[in-house]
């Protein structure tokens, strides 16, 4: 999985891109939210024990994780986005549980726990990028027009050299050429010149006849 092994790393970038700068909005609408909601106890008491449930498995997630039962650790990603779907938790869990389906050869676990993030994600970095993860599955079963519908969607600056790449790889599967080296020449012009995912995608380029 190219999605997962050579860009990981530029997907994390452009998760912390997106923080950068729309974290002091987050921030304001945490407290505002914290405030309007702050006289109502019962409510305040129900989340704080829902976030407190959700920490334990998630912790449990883990614990399986650096056990090396990755199943179990998928089928405990699968319970906390079905019991807690509200928490930060389950947002964590369902791209842990996509990545451990995908080592343990769960292509259909993969997709459920993606296409949750897709629908319920509470902020659009993470909704972004579990459509780009969620894409690379879909070119890996032979589904190109789904996977372009994904990969054009609306999604935020950060992530338009990773969209731009892995649109032409899904073209470049389709036998559209010329289509593709213009998705990878805007993958390169979008990227960092210090970035190694750059020259990956400078050798895909160059296979298709090199860059502008």
């Amino acid at each position: 999985m190219a999605v997962y092994d050579l860009q990981e790393q530029e997907q994390i970038d452009a998760l912390k891109a997106w923080w950068k700068q729309y974290r002091k909005l987050i921030l304001l609408a945490v407290v505002a939210g914290a405030l309007a909601f702050g006289a109502i106890s019962g409510w305040i008491y129900h989340k704080n024990k829902q976030a407190l449930a959700a920490g334990e498995l998630y912790a449990q997630m883990e614990t399986a994780l650096n056990s090396g039962d990755k199943s179990r650790a998928r089928d405990i990603a699968a319970t906390l986005t079905a019991e807690y779907p509200r928490t930060g938790y389950a947002m964590l869990a369902a791209l842990v549980g996509a990545r451990v389906a995908v080592d343990i050869g769960d292509a259909a676990g993969a997709q459920a726990r993606l296409r949750w993030l897709t629908d319920n994600a509470a902020d659009d970095a993470t909704r972004d990028l579990a459509r780009l993860r969620l894409a690379a599955l879909l070119l890996d079963e032979k589904k190109y027009p789904d996977a372009l519908t994904l990969l054009e969607t609306p999604h935020g600056a950060a992530w338009d050299a990773l969209y731009a790449n892995l649109k032409g790889d899904v073209l470049v599967a389709q036998g559209r050429a010329d289509e593709a080296r213009a998705a990878y020449q805007s993958a390169f012009d979008k990227s960092s010149a210090q970035n190694a995912f750059r020259a990956l995608v400078r050798a895909k380029l160059d296979a298709l006849g090199g860059t502008k």
